[in-house]
């Protein structure tokens, strides 16, 4: 879709019964002029190109599907929420540490994990992992209790697949200071486990979006796909069914597969997280938005894996702990029967490698284009999505504690 997006419309539509099914898939063939957000069997959000809005007017009409528009210039709201963010980085410069006063670039996020091990050497450590296409450090950051005993188990957290979604880094940020910083109120998280998180897997993809407004609703990687089309989505290209339903082989697709499986360096860095603590992990856990959900394999197939009564336990401690701190009701259960397939993801992957709890968590939407929650809503959204998270590990250490022979 044209980064430009001025006089750009998003329309919300009714997403239940088959005329909007078929309206959806039609859309689908089109994404030069449509961009469908979500569809989580309720309604719908479709971003249109100006040129196709009578278009597209006119065939909710003729299936008489009901309709509103829920903002009638996206590039308008990028624009002044970009000017937002630019004043915010200059009233909060980074000195030490990651408030919730605005959203962080990449670098200031690998500073502050670096800060954060040299602060706490005995407990925080930090390993540089890969490189992006562009040439930007992966890096994650090791919580332990500084005991030094070694094959604990662990929780391997990401956030940042996709570009455009800023308050995925951001939730993944608010946990490492929970686990690290609030470390008295949190040490039952670290007894037996050590926790692996990668703040940002797409730092190609989400440092362009903080370039310029035009650039805020870019979603996928930044290698060059083919000669007029930039980009893979980093989520549909792990091993595991690749290019299969709800991933695409066209590369100017929004979830372009790419050319093969793991042909981007970003997937490569998380399958090889995956690999490397399968031994010991118990879950997987990666953060994006939007849609309020705690979501389990199997994402490529509407089917349920054998063990899927404890990933729903799991997911389910997660949501009833939001709806009872804050009262936000999450969706629990399968990917594909709640939101939609994504064959290639890397939930999947980690399950199917030995992770026996693998979640994608959406975070709720915020802002006049669903992925942009103002500044002033980060507080509660990253505080919100810890309740959740603490959960799902609490349950986690309960269901799976560490062997006895791990302990020696």
């Amino acid at each position: 879709m044209l980064n430009l997006l001025i006089s750009f419309k998003i329309y919300e539509l009714s997403a239940k019964g088959r005329s909007s099914d078929l309206v959806l898939s039609e859309l689908l063939k089109n994404e030069s002029y449509y961009e469908i957000f979500a569809s989580n069997g309720a309604k719908a959000h479709v971003m249109v190109h100006p040129e196709a809005q009578p278009e597209f007017v006119e065939l909710l009409d003729d299936h008489t599907l009901a309709y509103k528009v829920v903002n009638r210039d996206v590039g308008l709201t990028l624009r002044r929420e970009f000017e937002t963010n630019r004043n915010l980085r200059n009233w909060f410069p980074y000195e030490g540490r990651l408030g919730t006063d605005r959203y962080y670039s990449h670098d200031e996020i690998n500073q502050y994990i670096e800060d954060l091990a040299k602060q706490f050497p005995s407990r925080v450590f930090v390993k540089t992992v890969g490189k992006s296409f562009e040439g930007r450090w992966l890096k994650t950051i090791t919580i332990t209790n500084g005991d030094g005993r070694a094959n604990k188990n662990v929780i391997l957290m990401d956030g940042g697949f996709h570009a455009r979604e800023w308050i995925s880094p951001a939730a993944v940020v608010y946990a490492i200071g929970e686990l690290v910083n609030n470390y008295e109120a949190n040490a039952h998280l670290l007894l037996d486990y050590d926790w692996v998180i990668l703040p940002v897997v797409n730092a190609d993809g989400y440092s362009y979006t903080h370039l310029s407004p035009d650039n805020r609703m870019w979603r996928k990687t930044r290698r060059p796909s083919n000669e007029i089309c930039i980009g893979t989505d980093p989520n549909r290209n792990f091993g595991f069914h690749w290019n299969e339903t709800g991933a695409s082989p066209d590369p100017c697709s929004e979830i372009y597969a790419g050319p093969k499986a793991f042909s981007e360096p970003e997937a490569i860095v998380v399958r090889d997280l995956i690999h490397s603590l399968a031994d010991r992990g118990k879950m997987y856990l990666t953060v994006h938005s939007y849609g309020n959900y705690i979501l389990y394999p199997w994402g490529y197939i509407d089917a349920l894996p054998d063990t899927w009564p404890d990933l729903d336990e799991v997911g389910r401690a997660g949501g009833d702990a939001i709806k009872a701190a804050t009262g936000t009701d999450y969706k629990v259960g399968c990917s594909t029967t709640l939101l939609y397939a994504a064959a290639g993801a890397s939930d999947d992957y980690a399950f199917n490698a030995g992770f026996p709890i693998s979640f994608t968590m959406e975070l709720p939407a915020g802002g006049a284009n669903y992925f942009d929650p103002p500044a002033s809503d980060i507080d509660r959204l990253v505080k919100e999505t810890w309740v959740g998270i603490e959960a799902m590990a609490r349950k986690v250490t309960q269901k799976y504690p560490l062997k006895a022979s791990s302990r020696l």
